[in-house]
């Protein structure tokens, strides 16, 4: 397995980049593979997110279809797979930000019966509750 950063996910969905994203492209559709994947983590997905939204100031269903391709390559292990998955949907409907249902999403995988915040955005989503 071979760890992925953040700027090889982003340069393969945005192929902005005429050099970075074919060596991006080259990687995961072409050394990688089912047996020898690539790892993205959990810490990985949410920066990617993060750099779609800031920088690339996509919209969240734009977003949500670039986790989604991510989640489909065969040839990648992403870290809480269900959790990312479930963090998408949380985005697709408008509940939160990727990263607090990521937060949510991994403290109900823990045990935690909910998650305490100040953010009154995150809050929408069930499992958050205002401190």
């Amino acid at each position: 397995m071979i760890g992925l950063d953040t700027n090889i996910l982003v340069r393969y969905l945005t192929q902005d980049d005429p050099l970075q994203s074919a060596k991006a492209t080259e990687v995961i559709e072409r050394r990688l593979t089912e047996e020898n994947p690539g790892f993205v983590s959990v810490v990985a997905m949410v920066e990617t997110v993060w750099v779609l939204d800031r920088a690339y100031r996509l919209g969240s269903d734009e977003i949500a279809a670039a986790i989604e391709r991510t989640l489909q390559i065969g040839a990648l292990v992403v870290e809480n797979e269900q959790e990312v998955f479930t963090a998408m949907i949380a985005l697709k409907q408008g509940k939160g930000s990727f990263a607090d249902a990521v937060v949510l999403a991994l403290g109900a995988r823990a045990g935690c019966s909910y998650t305490l915040t100040f953010d009154q955005k995150a809050s929408r989503l069930s499992g958050f509750r205002l401190a």
